[in-house]
């Protein structure tokens, strides 16, 4: 119901409309205390080794050294590419929608005009224009405009932080793709040096069983190595342009496998600085937008709180027409006060508080699932670096028992078969080695990401 109100009424309910207040989101440590379980506290330190607990460092993609990965992350940070346009245009659009909600605190300006003209008898002819400028403004008593406001900022701000994790995640996944490419390239030429071993070693044999040094099971022992790796070998081909088309889908390109991958794998760089677990929640982005979605849908409960109280609304305006040749103005303040709406505006403040409750425990699911990410990166790290050292050593004591066994078969001192134990051995230790040490680099990636180091220097 709208009703014109005396303008000293009016000023009096601006005056004393304060019974009421939009209420502050919770900080922080509120925030996550409401997340959390009771029994569940966030460490002071990690749990996983970490020797090193300084400040993070960002930056992380130049310690690895490689001017190649440096051009591809560049590559598919290009705003051309369709995961960044996606990932701009969400940014965009919260903007844009910030702007809308800011809109609402504001007058608004609207201009009229109209021309009429009646024809007839001379004595009753005549043409009357009218102009007039109108103002329309809902005075925020109660701070209910302004709970939408901030709930409007409050998700620019998270969709922002979105955006950067999402940057941040692009370039993890384009330097974990590049080394996995790469992996699996020296995975085939490795099955290649394979195939020319066991071919040569067939003719080889073939030649003995001719003369009678070996029987045709040997024969049959090397033909059927050979198939295996033959066909080890169109898996790895396989795998290595899989891997390669899924990297030029990250930089935009056509999916063709064409992209060429380094010919070694980089070193892992040095340990690098974990910081502390509660330094996590104010750096990694991801945690900062989920953070923010919670205080976005505590001032959506806080609007649909509000609703519930009647509203002012001021008009102005002020006009000419030509038929009293004089200027009209007018102001008035409307009063909109509701009564009964079916249960309406509960229903919404009911949407509105399950909405929160929702972005609340959202909010503690990704803390712990952010905090599991760091821990389990940092047990891998020295895991990993274990397993490398073990598997380089048993590759190199396969190659020497390789080495042994092999003059051990041209003297007759081993039948075939042994031999070649010794070779799957040697070739399996090598595949394990390779595998290993590109799950460092993935790791060392993760632990980076988890961290949320950036990988823009500073």
């Amino acid at each position: 119901m709208l009703k014109t109100l005396p303008l000293s009424l009016a000023i009096t309910l601006l005056l004393t409309a304060c019974a009421t207040r939009l209420q502050e989101a919770p900080v922080q440590q509120a925030m996550l205390d409401d997340a959390l379980p009771d029994t569940t506290q966030v460490r002071a330190e990690w749990a996983a080794p970490a020797d090193d607990t300084g400040q993070v460092d960002d930056g992380w993609l130049a310690t690895f050294n490689d001017d190649e990965l440096d051009t591809l992350v560049a590559e598919a940070l290009d705003k051309q590419n369709p995961n960044m346009r996606l990932l701009a245009a969400q940014v965009d659009r919260a903007e844009a929608s910030a702007r809308l909600a800011g809109a609402a605190l504001k007058p608004t300006v609207s201009l009229g005009a109209d021309l009429s003209g009646t024809k007839g008898p001379a004595t009753l002819e005549q043409n009357v224009g009218a102009a007039g400028v109108g103002i329309s403004w809902e005075a925020d008593v109660w701070g209910r405009v302004q709970a939408g406001v901030t709930a409007a900022e409050e998700n620019l701000r998270a969709t922002t932080a979105d955006f950067e994790f999402a940057r941040q995640s692009l370039a993890a996944n384009v330097a974990k793709s590049w080394y996995l490419a790469t992996e699996l390239s020296l995975q085939t030429a490795l099955a290649e040096d394979v195939v020319k071993i066991l071919s040569k070693m067939v003719t080889l044999v073939e030649t003995r069983e001719k003369v009678g040094q070996v029987s045709m099971q040997d024969v049959y022992l090397v033909r059927a190595d050979l198939a295996s790796a033959e066909n080890a070998l169109q898996q790895a081909i396989g795998g290595q342009q899989q891997a390669r088309r899924a990297l030029e889908i990250l930089l935009g390109r056509y999916p063709a496998g064409e992209i060429q991958s380094a010919t070694e794998l980089v070193p892992v760089p040095p340990p690098i600085p974990a910081g502390l677990p509660s330094d996590l929640l104010e750096r990694r982005p991801d945690l900062i937008a989920s953070d923010r979605r919670v205080a976005a849908a505590f001032n959506l409960t806080e609007e649909a709180r509000l609703a519930k109280l009647p509203r002012f609304q001021l008009n102005a305006g002020i006009g000419v027409s030509s038929a009293l040749s004089q200027t009209i103005g007018n102001l008035s303040l409307g009063l909109f006060a509701p009564l009964y709406t079916g249960g309406a505006l509960e229903a919404q403040l009911d949407i509105a508080t399950a909405d929160q409750e929702a972005a609340v425990a959202a909010y503690g699911a990704t803390v712990l699932k952010a905090l599991e990410e760091v821990e389990g990166a940092l047990t891998n790290e020295v895991l990993l670096q274990n397993q490398e050292t073990f598997l380089a050593s048993a590759a190199e004591n396969n190659r020497e028992a390789y080495d042994i066994a092999k003059v051990q078969y041209d003297v007759g001192q081993i039948d075939l078969l042994s031999m070649l134990q010794m070779q799957t051995r040697w070739i399996g230790s090598r595949v394990s080695l390779l595998r290993v040490k590109n799950e460092r680099l993935a790791e060392r990636i993760n632990l980076h990401l988890a961290l949320g180091g950036s990988f823009d220097p500073h």
